[in-house]
């Protein structure tokens, strides 16, 4: 229980890392405002999704709340912090984790694809963590913000040239709130996950192939999950991480280090 009683806002929760770390801050005492956004895509129900997260956090007898809305949008920042602080009476940790990584060659990249990675990734990142800070500001005793960055940040990646500087800069917006943000108490890091399974890379991530690559890169010999991540963010959110901000944690399995 290492969040009881606190007050926690997750971005892109509906599913994957987002949904990971949402459960496990209800799993470890906090109440939970949940963020998705119904874009484009058609392929499953966000709102269904963020539906049986808040209901597995309720289940737990936390709290929870759904807020729908576009982190790229300013105003959704504002309003998903207002909403937490109108059903919890306060905002205690942030994890701005909602991101796209649509893949593509750089040569022809379409320049709305670019403009709509950089708003959503690095943008609604910005704006979040702004809207928390202020929050968390008015109320005196500090807080901890959380941003889900990638391995990405550290490397190059030939279909990913629109979507690595905004890791990069996730990264990199943290350290600089660590410096601005720490004279009222709140701490600011990064988690950067290496390769993690989830609904939208599984059948990739799991071609024989792409299976061998990783097991051989690898050196915990796994692919990581989620729920891998998920117990990062809960440290860093907690009291036991009370002195560490301005950090970037590789979640990784030892893939970065490992140059064979």
């Amino acid at each position: 229980m290492l969040l009881a009683g606190k007050s926690v806002i997750v971005t892109g929760a509906s599913r994957g890392i987002g949904r990971a770390i949402a459960i496990a801050c209800g799993e470890h005492g906090a109440d939970v405002a949940l963020n998705y956004w119904r874009d484009n895509d058609a392929t499953y129900d966000k709102r269904g999704a963020a539906d049986d997260v808040a209901e597995a956090i309720r289940a737990l007898g936390r709290r929870v709340i759904s807020v729908e809305g576009d982190v790229a949008d300013p105003a959704t920042g504002k309003g998903l912090v207002a909403a937490t602080v109108s059903a919890f009476g306060r905002v205690d940790v942030l994890a701005s984790n909602a991101g796209i990584c649509p893949f593509h060659s750089f040569i022809d990249l379409p320049p709305e694809m670019l403009k709509r990675t950089l708003s959503v990734n690095l943008e609604g990142a910005f704006y979040v963590t702004q809207a928390a800070a202020l929050q968390m500001k008015l109320q005196g005793d500090g807080g901890a913000i959380i941003a889900t960055s990638s391995i990405s940040a550290l490397v190059g990646g030939g279909m990913q040239t629109h979507y690595t500087p905004t890791k990069a800069g996730v990264h990199s917006l943290m350290q600089s709130c660590a410096i601005a943000l720490g004279p009222y108490g709140i701490r600011c890091n990064s988690v950067l996950p290496g390769a993690i399974e989830t609904d939208l890379n599984r059948e990739d991530i799991n071609d024989p192939e792409k299976a061998a690559y990783f097991a051989k890169r690898i050196p915990l010999g796994r692919v990581g999950q989620p729920d891998d991540v998920a117990g990062c963010v809960v440290f860093l959110a907690s009291d036991l991480a009370r002195y560490v901000t301005g950090a970037a944690l590789l979640v990784d399995g030892g893939m970065f280090v490992n140059l064979q």
